[in-house]
């Protein structure tokens, strides 16, 4: 392994040098983090990459890891590579001077996976991988490696995200936006103390979106979360999840979502179908059929696309729905076992193929 990366509590951080980011700044010091699980084999043919999501760290994604399940660290080695933005990979609130704080750039999913890329390839020598697989954010990096590297790329398995961001998922991020930054404790990205009032409310115009409508008439926020009632599960799950988070490393992460496009980039020039088509790995897109974010309509798009373009891409693609009050929450982080039992069971037959 490389001499560049350091041990930190649970995860490592790789120190990537110089690194451009598709908007053209540059990160002198651009740091990595990832947490990996298992051991790579002799032939390093055992790889999967498990991207995190909004807000996410690499130990909100490990409810999907574990023996006997698909993501099985006695089969497999699997690299889960933090977004940069989250606070453990460079962000906001860990870069130094000139591009800290508010000034910290632009990232985009296609930086976020090259960078993951060349920690595959420079620090580990992997050249083939079996799996990448994601939820939410995390499946759109999913569909960024299946395009970007579909030599390299044997199966994805992007759920309850897409390829593009769409033009109502934009909207309802600006809500969350405007949420946030109108707390004048903001201060334009250069707070001296978190903006706790903006971070609430971000998490209240949240509450509406991340769970179905089926889930709040069901009461399950106190059957199955355990909240007293619906005030106490406003506060204390959606307040309390933002509340620890850096505002402007969520406002860093809520640009590369809404900036999220498969096609926007050198290699495609916005050609939306030519960059599905260029998706050759065997494919299983999952969406939840009330995820009020990534509704399967735009899945559905996705997979007309995928399959009028002839080749491996239009035969090699498998679309499941969840069936599920949760919502996008179907997908992620675990609150349902039913939810991830089924996602646990559709990967595991991708694996198998």
């Amino acid at each position: 392994m490389s001499m560049s990366v350091t041990a930190k509590d649970d995860y490592q951080i790789w120190e990537a040098g110089a690194f451009v980011t598709q908007g053209g700044a540059t990160l002198k010091q651009c740091k990595l983090a990832f947490k990996t699980f298992g051991r790579l084999n002799a032939d390093k043919s055992n790889v999967i990459v498990y991207p995190t999501w909004y807000s996410g760290q690499h130990y909100e994604n490990e409810w999907l890891i574990g023996e006997g399940m698909a993501l099985d660290p006695a089969k497999y080695f699997i690299i889960v590579p933090n977004m940069l933005g989250n606070g453990l990979s460079s962000s906001p609130s860990n870069t130094p001077e000139p591009y800290n704080a508010a000034r910290f750039p632009n990232i985009t999913p296609y930086d976020n996976v090259t960078l993951q890329h060349r920690l595959c390839t420079e620090v580990f020598g992997i050249a083939k991988i079996a799996l990448v697989t994601g939820w939410s954010m995390g499946a759109g990096q999913t569909y960024h490696w299946g395009a970007m590297f579909p030599d390299m790329v044997e199966r994805i398995a992007p759920f309850c995200g897409s390829a593009k961001c769409s033009r109502h998922n934009f909207v309802f991020l600006e809500g969350v936006k405007a949420a946030l930054t109108g707390d004048p404790a903001f201060a334009g990205g250069w707070y001296k103390s978190p903006p706790t009032q903006g971070l609430r409310a971000m998490g209240r115009v949240y509450a509406g979106w991340g769970l179905s409508q089926d889930f709040y008439r069901l009461e399950l926020d106190k059957s199955v979360l355990g909240f007293a009632s619906l005030e106490d599960f406003l506060v204390g799950f959606w307040e309390g999840l933002f509340l620890p988070r850096d505002a402007n490393n969520l406002l860093c992460m809520l640009w590369t979502w809404q900036h999220g496009d498969l096609a926007k980039n050198k290699e495609f020039g916005g050609d939306f179908p030519k960059a599905l088509q260029a998706i050759t790995a065997n494919t299983l897109i999952m969406p939840c059929d009330k995820d009020l974010y990534f509704p399967p309509k735009d899945n559905e798009i996705e997979v007309q696309h995928m399959r009028a373009g002839g080749g491996n891409c239009s035969t090699n693609v498998k679309y499941v729905v969840i069936e599920s009050p949760w919502g996008h929450f179907a997908g992620g982080p675990g609150l349902c076992k039913e939810d991830t039992k089924f996602v646990d069971a559709q990967i595991k037959d991708l694996l198998s193929k």
